[in-house]
């Protein structure tokens, strides 16, 4: 069997989280012994769709009339639509009734986390829906004293300077402004935010509160993957304020590298991230202030050992003998979906 992941319109995304998970299922696929394309190949027999673009809709009909397998990785939700672009507010109902005519094309949904499952089936969606995560490649994001070196050198922070960072589009739902509100009442205290959106989708609201940022805060755009890996090793304190996510790659990346890692307590992390235990939480920004200061001045414990361990479990590695496990339920009389680790694999090809 062969797996086609499709790339149409995935320029579109490529600098948001759903591109970085085509990235990710590729080395899933591949650490899984499972042959992937990208092409329009006549020898695939599973088609992995991740946009609800139109033309990810007609691959899939496409697909289905050649008898090929279609899963659709469920990233977005009505929800995570509000709060983000230009007029996102208005069209969010609309964008709902598309993405459940679009996941109804699929013969399987996998979608991140056990909370964007529950919200994708109550909004009506009938096909099977599997939770797996985006993944983390724990491999290149690691605690890494010379990152960490190599990002204040970057940026001219100073060792003794404390550093407070966050990534994603400049959109209300990821906690932008409040993040920028944070940064004013912490004068003495450097915040980045990674990550660019271009003006003409921001919200009005968004626009003036980047004219408006406060001096402490600084906005390097969008980076590759090495200098991001830099900043989380670099900073003292990963806050994340998002208000809805379906799973937040970024949170497995920081928490990878060793990051303390605040985000808000929002019902995604309640199955797999423990106020406390992993990372630390926060209901509004008075709480936000309140524990980002105490973290910054190590008036909290430490959790990074355990938010590092969370992340290993949501490898690459590990994600892929999941999706493996996935195919193989869906087409279980294929022997090619057995990962190569597994002893039934062995016994076939011994």
């Amino acid at each position: 069997m062969k797996v086609r992941l499709f790339t149409g319109s995935l320029k579109i995304v490529e600098k948001s989280g759903v591109g970085q998970a085509v990235l990710h299922q590729k080395a899933m696929l591949e650490k899984a012994g499972i042959p992937v394309t990208f092409t329009d190949d006549k020898d695939a027999t599973i088609l992995h769709l991740n946009t609800v673009f139109p033309d990810s809709l007609l691959a899939a009909r496409k697909a289905k009339k050649k008898g090929v397998t279609v899963i659709w990785y469920g990233h977005s939700t009505e929800e995570d639509f509000r709060d983000s672009f230009r007029f996102s507010n208005h069209l969010s109902s609309l964008f709902g009734r598309w993405i459940r005519f679009c996941y109804q094309q699929a013969d399987a949904i996998i979608t991140p986390t056990d909370y964007s499952r529950a919200l994708l089936q109550g909004c009506g969606i009938q096909k099977p829906i599997f939770v797996l995560s985006n993944g983390v490649d724990t491999e290149q994001f690691r605690p890494d004293p010379d990152r960490r070196a190599a990002f204040r050198r970057r940026y001219g922070i100073s060792e003794k300077e404390k550093v407070v960072i966050s990534v994603g589009h400049f959109m209300k739902r990821k906690g932008f402004l409040d993040f920028l509100e944070l940064a004013r009442q912490m004068p003495d205290v450097r915040f980045l935010w990674f990550g660019y959106t271009p003006p003409y989708l921001c919200e009005t609201e968004i626009e003036e509160a980047i004219r408006q940022a406060p001096a402490n805060v600084s906005f390097p755009g969008f980076v590759n993957s090495e200098q991001l890996c830099e900043a989380y090793c670099g900073c003292d304190l990963f806050c994340f304020m998002s208000h809805e996510e379906t799973e937040g790659i970024v949170v497995n990346e920081a928490l990878a590298c060793g990051a303390p890692v605040l985000v808000r307590d929002i019902p995604v992390y309640q199955s797999w991230l423990k106020d406390g235990r992993e990372v630390y939480k926060a209901a509004d920004n008075e709480q936000f202030l309140h524990k980002a200061d105490a973290l910054l001045h190590h008036r909290l414990p430490d959790l990074t050992e355990a938010g590092r361990r969370s992340a290993e479990s949501r490898s690459l590695e590990a994600a892929g003998r999941k999706l493996a496990a996935i195919y193989q339920a869906l087409t279980p009389t294929d022997p090619c979906l057995v990962h190569p680790a597994d002893p039934v694999r062995r016994q076939t090809t011994d």
